[in-house]
C-alpha cells in the first residue's frame, strides 16, 4: 500500500512532520512504514518562467535564444526544444539549480547540477525543463508533449516555485499493511491512523446526497443469486456521459501512487478505490441487455473475454457479473470487452459490491488473472464501506460535470453486517500492559480510532472496517500502540508462581543429544519427504513395510513425493555430502520423525516416531559406535544389560556386521556397518557405521531414578580367566553366563582380549575376560571365590567353551 504525504494531508491538514518524524512515528504506532521517497529529491530551483522573445541562434540551426521573465528578472536560455513559443509560461531551473535527470527519463543519483554557460558561442542561464527532467513521466503527467518542455496553463503566477505548482513537493510512503487491517488498503485508512498517531483532527471527505428526481430502479434491476459469494451489492446509473480529462489535482493524486491519468470516468473510480479501498467498476448501461444484472456461479467450461482482450476460461466456482443474456464480468476480477465504457458512451452503470475473499482469491488464481481489484477484495472488505464509495464516485461525477447522477441506489444487502461489542475492563487491560493508564486515556485513544463506548453496557463498539477487534487483548494492543510501546515499563510478571520444565520426552531427547554431542557427534537435520527411489538404495525388498509410505498429494517433484518411513536416507546422503567435501572424519547425528501409516489409503493420521539416528566413518569402528549406545542407554537408566543378535537381517547393512538392539526382550534398534554396496550407490569410499534407535521404546523404559551405595569398606578379589570358544557363540552369551553364576558377590567383568589366529584351532577364538568379586559387609575368603568361580567355569563348559591351558 502506498500513499503520498499530501493526500493523507488532505484529511489531517494540521499534519505537520518531516517525512522521517512520519516514519517513525506511524511505524511505533503499528502502521509500519516499508520506506518512502521524496518527489522533489534531486529538483532546486526551479521557477515558472514565461517566454517574452525567442531569437534563431546564429551558429546553430536547431537550437533558438529565448529570453524568459522569471518573476523578478528577464534572463537568457539557449534551447533546443522544439515546441517553445513566445508567451508560454515553462519550468525554468536557475544556475546552480537541479533537475532529475535526462530527456529520455533516466534518473541521476542526486540529481544533475546546471550551470550558466555557453552554447555555440552564445551565453545561457538555465534551462527550460521536460517532464522527465522533473523525475517524472508523460504516463503521470499526460499533458506533456512527447517531446520537448512542460507547458505550464496561463494560469501560473510567473516567478511561482514550478515544483509546487506540479505538485512534487510531496513524498510517497510505502507500507507494510497485515491482512487483518483491511482499513488502512486505503487513504482513509492510513489518515485515520496518522491522525490518531500525532494527536491532529480527523477530517473524512463530506459525501453528500446525489443524484435528480428520478429512480434508478426504473433503469436497471439487480438479483443477486449466491448471496453468499456477494453479501452486499449496490449500483447507480448516471447519464448524460461527458468524457473529458479529471482535474489536475486528481491527476496528481493518482500520480503520486503510480496510477495513470487516463480520463474522467476511470479516474473517478481508481480515485475512490484508493480513498477509500472499495474497487469500483463502470459498465456502459446500453450494452447490458434487458437492463438486468445478475449475480450469479459461471457454468462449467464456460469462456468469458476480459477487458484486456484475452479469453478465460471459467468453472462453476468462479462468481460472474451478468445481464439478461450474458456474463460481462468477473465479480472482483477484471470486466468484461462486450460492456466496457468507450469514448461514445451516453449512460453508465456504477457497481461497488462486496464479494467473499477467499472465493476471489481462488478464482483469481484459476483464472489466471490478478488485479488490484482482486488484491482488495481477495483481504476481506467491509460490506458497509460499499455504499459510501459509491455515494463517494457520485459526487465526484457531479462536481466535475461528468454527467447526471439519477436518484437512488440498487443495494441489495443480504446480511447486515454489525459492529462487534468487546467488554471493556481498564483494570485488565493495565494488568496485561504492565500500564496504569487512566480509563478516560484509553477512551480517548478508542475515539480517535473509531471505537465508540457504551457507558450503560461498559463496552466499546469496533466499527465494522475493523475486522481485528474481537477481545480484550485487541483492545490491550490498540492502547498499547497509542500509548507508546517505549512508554510501557518494565514489569514483573503477576499471576500465581508456576514451575516451567521440559516434558519426559524432550528431557531423553535432550540426553540423547548431549550423549552425542559428547562423543564427538555433530547433529543434523534431513527432509521428512523423500523419494520413492530411497528404497532401491537402502536393498529393501519389494514386499519390505518400509515400502509402504504415505504419498504427497501436491509433492515438490518426485524426489519430495513421500513421507519416509526410514531415517538412513538423509544420514547417508549428509556421510556422503561430507565424503565428496573431503571431511575425513565425520560424525553426525539427527533426531527425527518417521511416518508410518495404518492402513493405504490413510484412513486416520500416520503414526509419527521419533528416530535417533547416529552415522560415522573414519575413525572408529562397529565397536565405537556400539559404545555410544550403550553410553545413552545406561544414561537414561535402563540398567538391565541390553543385548544385541546379529541375525538383525538389514539388507542396507553389512551381512556380518549386524545387529539389533534388543532391550527387554524388545528390540529398540540396531546398528552395524553399511553394506558395501550401499555405501558405493551413495558415494561413500569407506567404512560407514550407522545405528538408529528407536526413542518411544526409550522413553516408555528410561527413568531418571538414581539410587546411590556406598563406598565399598572391603577389598575385592580379581580372577581372569581365559577361554577357547566356538565363534558362533556371542560375547553377550558369556556375560549372561558369568551374571547367572557369579551369585551375590560378583561385582563386576570386562572383556579385556580377544584373538584368533594360528595358535587357535579353526573354528574357535581366544576369549579373555576379568571378573571381580566383592563382598559388602565383609572380607571374602579363597572358599567363596573358588565356589563362584567353579559355578561361572561349569556354566561355561556347558556352552562348549574351553579353558585355554
Amino acid at each position: 500500500m502506498n500513499t503520498s504525504l499530501s493526500w493523507v494531508k488532505a484529511y489531517v491538514p494540521d499534519l505537520d512532520v518531516t517525512e522521517q518524524e512520519y516514519t517513525d512515528a506511524m511505524t511505533l504506532s503499528g502502521t509500519k512504514v516499508e520506506g518512502y521517497e521524496k518527489l522533489d529529491a534531486d529538483l532546486d530551483k526551479i521557477v515558472v518562467g514565461q517566454i517574452k522573445k525567442i531569437e534563431r541562434h546564429p551558429d546553430a540551426d536547431k537550437l533558438v535564444i529565448c529570453q524568459v521573465d522569471i518573476g523578478t528578472e528577464t534572463i537568457q536560455i539557449v534551447t533546443g526544444a522544439p515546441n517553445v513559443e513566445e508567451g508560454q509560461k515553462v519550468p525554468v531551473v536557475l544556475d546552480g539549480g537541479r533537475v532529475a535527470g535526462g530527456h529520455d527519463g533516466s534518473k541521476t543519483e542526486g540529481g544533475i547540477e546546471i550551470k550558466k554557460g555557453k552554447l555555440r558561442g552564445v551565453e545561457s542561464f538555465g534551462m527550460m525543463c521536460s517532464i522527465e527532467e522533473l523525475g517524472s513521466t508523460r504516463d503521470m503527467y499526460p499533458e506533456a508533449p512527447e517531446n520537448g518542455i512542460y507547458i505550464f496553463e496561463d494560469d501560473v503566477e510567473v516567478g511561482a516555485d514550478a515544483v509546487e505548482v506540479l505538485g512534487l513537493h510531496d513524498a510517497v510512503f510505502e507500507y507494510e499493511i497485515t491482512s487483518n487491517r483491511v482499513d488502512c488498503f486505503s487513504v482513509i485508512g492510513i489518515a485515520r491512523e496518522a491522525a490518531a498517531t500525532f494527536r491532529k483532527e480527523f477530517h473524512p471527505p463530506v459525501v453528500t446526497e446525489t443524484g435528480n428526481n428520478e429512480d434508478v430502479n426504473d433503469y436497471i434491476k439487480v438479483t443477486v443469486e449466491n448471496k453468499d459469494l456477494c453479501p452486499r451489492y449496490c449500483a447507480r446509473v448516471v447519464k448524460n456521459i461527458k468524457i473529458g480529462p479529471s482535474p489536475k489535482w486528481m491527476q496528481r493524486r493518482l500520480a503520486s501512487v503510480g496510477i495513470r491519468p487516463i480520463n474522467n470516468l476511470v479516474d473517478i473510480t481508481n480515485y475512490v478505490m484508493e480513498e477509500y479501498g472499495q474497487p469500483m467498476h463502470a459498465y456502459d448501461l446500453d450494452t447490458i441487455a434487458k437492463s438486468e444484472i445478475i449475480v450469479r456461479n459461471a457454468q462449467e467450461g464456460e469462456t468469458f473475454v476480459t477487458l484486456d482482450g484475452q479469453e478465460r476460461h471459467l468453472d462453476k466456482d468462479v462468481l460472474m457479473i451478468c445481464d439478461g443474456e450474458k456474463s460481462i464480468g468477473i465479480a472482483g476480477i477484471m470486466g468484461g470487452e462486450n460492456s466496457m465504457i468507450t469514448d461514445d458512451v451516453k449512460t453508465m452503470l456504477f457497481e461497488a459490491a462486496c464479494f467473499d475473499g477467499t472465493n476471489i482469491r481462488k478464482s483469481s488464481k484459476r483464472v489466471g488473472l490478478r488485479t488490484d481489484a482482486s488484491g482488495k477484495f481477495e483481504k476481506g472488505l467491509d460490506p458497509n464501506n460499499a455504499k459510501a464509495a459509491i455515494d463517494r464516485a457520485c459526487q465526484l461525477v457531479e462536481e466535475m460535470g461528468a454527467g447526471e447522477v439519477v436518484g437512488g441506489t440498487v443495494d441489495v444487502y443480504s446480511k447486515v453486517k454489525e459492529p462487534v461489542r468487546v467488554a471493556f475492563d481498564p483494570e485488565a487491560i493495565n494488568t496485561l500492559l504492565g500500564t496504569d493508564i487512566p480509563k478516560e486515556e484509553m477512551l480517548s485513544y478508542f475515539e480517535k480510532i473509531g471505537l465508540a463506548y457504551d457507558e450503560a453496557t461498559g463496552e466499546i463498539i469496533a466499527p465494522t472496517y475493523r475486522h481485528d477487534i474481537f477481545r480484550m487483548a485487541d483492545l490491550a494492543e490498540e492502547v498499547a500502540r497509542f500509548y507508546g510501546y517505549d512508554n510501557i515499563p518494565t514489569t514483573l510478571p503477576k499471576g500465581e508462581s508456576t514451575t516451567g520444565k521440559l516434558s519426559y520426552k524432550l528431557r531423553i531427547e535432550g540426553v540423547a543429544r548431549d550423549i552425542a554431542e559428547f562423543c564427538g557427534f555433530s547433529q543434523g537435520m534431513t527432509y521428512s519427504f523423500e523419494s520413492p527411489k530411497v528404497f532401491d538404495k537402502l536393498r529393501l525388498a519389494e514386499d519390505a513395510p518400509e515400502r509402504k509410505a504415505i504419498q504427497i498429494l501436491n509433492p515438490l517433484g518426485e524426489d519430495y513425493s513421500i513421507m519416509r518411513t526410514i531415517s538412513l536416507n538423509g544420514m547417508l546422503t549428509s556421510l556422503a555430502t561430507n565424503y565428496n567435501r573431503r571431511n575425513k572424519d565425520v560424525r553426525l547425528y539427527e533426531l527425527g520423525n518417521i511416518y508410518l501409516p495404518q492402513s493405504l489409503p490413510l484412513t486416520e493420521l500416520p503414526e509419527e516416531r521419533m528416530q535417533f539416528t547416529l552415522g560415522m566413518y573414519g575413525e572408529g569402528d562397529f565397536f565405537t559406535m556400539k559404545g555410544v549406545v550403550e553410553e545413552f542407554l545406561e544414561k537414561v537408566g535402563m540398567r538391565k544389560k541390553e543385548t544385541y543378535d546379529p541375525n538383525a537381517g538389514k539388507p542396507f547393512l553389512h551381512p556380518g556386521r549386524q545387529a539389533n538392539i534388543i532391550y527387554d526382550g524388545t528390540v529398540i534398534g540396531y546398528l552395524g556397518e553399511i553394506h558395501p554396496l550401499v555405501a558405493e550407490t551413495y558415494g561413500i569410499g569407506g567404512r560407514a557405521y550407522v545405528a538408529v534407535i528407536d526413542m518411544p521404546e526409550i522413553v516408555s523404559r528410561a527413568t531418571f531414578d538414581r539410587k546411590y551405595e556406598g563406598i565399598a569398606k572391603f577389598p575385592a578379589v580379581t580372577r581372569d580367566i581365559s577361554m577357547v570358544v566356538p565363534k558362533e557363540i556371542l560375547a553377550g552369551q558369556i556375560e549372561e553366563m558369568i551374571e547367572q553364576r557369579g551369585g551375590s558377590i560378583l561385582e563386576s567383568y570386562k572383556l579385556f582380549d580377544l584373538y584368533e589366529g594360528a595358535q587357535i584351532k579353526e573354528g574357535y577364538k581366544s576369549v579373555a575376560y576379568s571378573i571381580v568379586f566383592r563382598a559388602k559387609d565383609r572380607t571374602l575368603e579363597e572358599a567363596d571365590v573358588a565356589k563362584a568361580m567353579k559355578k561361572i567355569l561349569n556354566g561355561l563348559e556347558s556352552m562348549g567353551i574351553e579353558l585355554r591351558q
